[in-house]
């Protein structure tokens, strides 16, 4: 183009002055590569998840405070894939019940994440949204404030041991020949179908736990 006096102005018509619209980085765009790559790999390191988001490492300390943020927006990742509505529809062993099975389908979905979000604080909101709707929900019963974070831990640590018996083999458990089990080989001759061992099992636990907690919060009525 021209600038009206005969003169060529090269590229005029395509530089755009400021920032682009959107933005490169966000946090939920590192969560939702970090996700990715523990998912593929079983861990990460910040010049991986810089590579795999086409920035330099050092734009990840812009919107996180090195691997232990990371860390925690893998945790909210995992967090929001799981369904809350229950905690706030149905009576506190119903709903714990459904919690804890989406929270055991999420982490089944994501084994590899589970080592990680183990071992480190949870600072989340969301999670300790849903956990603070739990612990008033066990007080309502009657359950005793100094018992609700052993309830809450015992079932969470059920709910991801089975999320991570899901990846298991079908047959989990083979007598080798010269061992002497004749009850254990009964038992495992008695399943029903290997197929659904895990469903099985997971609603097994999750009733007899919740049905201690019945009986207690009952007794203390």
């Amino acid at each position: 183009m021209t600038n009206g006096k005969g003169v060529k102005v090269v590229g005029a018509s395509r530089r755009r002055a400021g920032r682009p619209r959107t933005a490169v980085l966000d946090r939920q765009r590192i969560g939702e590569a970090a996700l990715e790559l523990v998912d593929e790999t079983g861990d990460f390191t910040l010049p991986e998840l810089a590579r795999r988001l086409g920035v330099q490492t050092g734009s990840l300390y812009h919107h996180v405070e090195g691997r232990a943020g990371v860390i925690e927006l893998l945790r909210e990742q995992i967090s929001d894939q799981m369904d809350p509505t229950p905690l706030q529809q149905h009576r506190w062993d119903v709903a714990i019940a459904e919690f804890f099975r989406s929270y055991r389908a999420v982490f089944a979905a994501h084994p590899r994440v589970v080592p990680m979000l183990t071992t480190t604080t949870v600072r989340s909101p969301r999670v300790i949204a849903a956990y603070e709707k739990m612990a008033a929900q066990l007080a309502d019963s009657g359950i005793p404030i100094s018992r609700t974070m052993e309830i809450l831990t015992a079932l969470e640590s059920f709910a991801i041991g089975s999320a991570l018996d899901l990846a298991a083999p079908e047959v989990m458990w083979e007598i080798p020949d010269g061992v002497d089990a004749p009850h254990l080989a009964a038992a495992l001759a008695a399943q029903e179908t290997p197929a659904d061992r895990a469903e099985r099992a997971f609603e097994v636990g999750l009733t007899t736990l919740l049905d201690a907690v019945r009986a207690e919060a009952a007794s203390a009525l």
